[in-house]
């Protein structure tokens, strides 16, 4: 049986490459793609200048075709809506484990031979998102002229509509537990105390801020800037280019701006950033000032949605499973869910969208200065961590 490796290095035989496809277009094709492998990389390359969706993508479109060549033994453009409804049965129990799942606990790179497509088995919810991913590369397939139909078009609108609703996010109480574990990590020695600050400082960023991880890691410090408002009132203000390259300026409320002078001292730094530093908006304890790699900022928040659960489990008290089940389940994301969430019991929902970035800011609006400063007082006076001050 072949073994398990990277769309880069997969080399189906020709019986499975797609290049004489049964789904294959019949008209003029609008990619260079010869086979199945060099059309969801043409596909894939829309997406090279926002990193997030790129990995998102490439994970979804990979399993697929290891699991046409490798498993199921038929080319992505021989697919039918039986063989679809085949592998949305896999991407819930992924067989044999040994061969499509790493082992728990471990993230080899994907050049390692222990490297898997698969951390276990998804959920529904996760089984729907991949398939609206492949739904996206099947379209986008056909409307190239590559594929004559989108194997999922059936099976999508069979589905019924439900009301779109956000439940990844943390309620106000379960965010207080997160909080207060955040809160004492401990500052016995350099390093702790280096560590605690980082976490806060993150915590900030996501919850605060409402940022991205993308944006955690590909921001820098000189982001943050001072801006006088038409009544003379000024404001701090940090700028990141978020999903699809679009800038988006967050207002920096004084809770923020503390929160960033408070980790910059903690590191040695000026309390602010000047505008010629370099300095990622996050940083390792150790080694080399340099940014975060995603990975590591999702494993510090994990471990601290691990960290609650635990303090909870073990307290006892009524309802503390409960809680903890839900708070373990917590991701990064679910921060800005939460941040989200939290405004919009509170702010405008037009500020918070503004403030997520979650719709594209007409031109016109970067002369609208009065009404940045409008959104920046509604989220300066109503969204706060509620830090304990140190």
């Amino acid at each position: 049986m072949p073994d398990i490796v990277t769309i880069d290095r997969l080399t189906p035989p020709q019986r499975l490459d797609g290049s004489a496809g049964r789904n294959r277009g019949i008209g003029r094709v609008q990619i260079a793609a010869i086979d199945d492998r060099s059309a969801v990389l043409a596909w894939l390359a829309r997406y090279v200048d926002s990193p997030a969706t790129l990995a998102s993508y490439r994970k979804e479109s990979e399993r697929l075709l290891l699991w046409c060549v490798l498993q199921h033994g038929v080319a992505l453009s021989d697919l039918t809506h039986e063989d679809m409804l085949v592998y949305q049965r896999f991407l819930a129990n992924p067989m044999p484990t040994q061969r499509w799942v790493m082992p728990p606990g471990q993230k080899p790179a994907r050049n390692s031979p222990e490297w898997r497509p698969f951390a276990g088995p998804l959920s529904p919810a996760s089984t729907r998102q991949a398939l609206s991913i492949i739904n996206s590369l099947f379209s986008w397939l056909v409307e190239a002229g590559y594929l004559a139909g989108n194997p999922l078009a059936l099976a999508r609108r069979k589905r019924l509509h439900k009301a779109p609703r956000i439940t990844r996010f943390l309620p106000m109480a379960h965010w207080h537990e997160v909080r207060l574990t955040v809160e004492s990590l401990p500052t016995g020695t350099e390093r702790e105390r280096a560590h605690a600050a980082r976490v806060r400082w993150l915590f900030s960023l996501l919850y605060i801020g409402g940022l991205r991880v993308s944006e955690v890691c590909g921001s820098v410090m000189p982001g943050f800037f001072c801006r006088r408002g038409a009544d003379g009132k000024e404001r701090w203000w940090l700028e990141v280019t978020g999903k699809g390259e679009k800038a988006r300026l967050i207002p920096a409320t004084a809770e923020l701006m503390a929160e960033l002078v408070q980790y910059r001292r903690s590191r040695g730094l000026p309390p602010l950033p000047s505008h010629d530093e370099t300095t990622p908006l996050l940083i390792p304890v150790i080694g080399p000032v340099k940014p975060m790699a995603r990975t590591a900022v999702h494993e510090i928040v994990k471990s601290v949605m691990r960290a609650t659960a635990e303090r909870l489990r073990l307290s006892g008290e009524p309802g503390a499973e409960a809680t903890a089940a839900h708070i373990e389940q917590a991701s990064t994301h679910w921060l800005r869910h939460t941040a989200g969430s939290h405004q919009s019991d509170q702010i405008d929902l037009k500020v918070v969208r503004d403030n997520l970035g979650h719709a594209n800011i007409a031109t016109t609006n970067t002369y609208l200065h009065a009404e940045d400063n409008a959104r920046h007082d509604a989220t300066s006076l109503a969204h706060r961590a509620g830090w304990m001050s140190r």
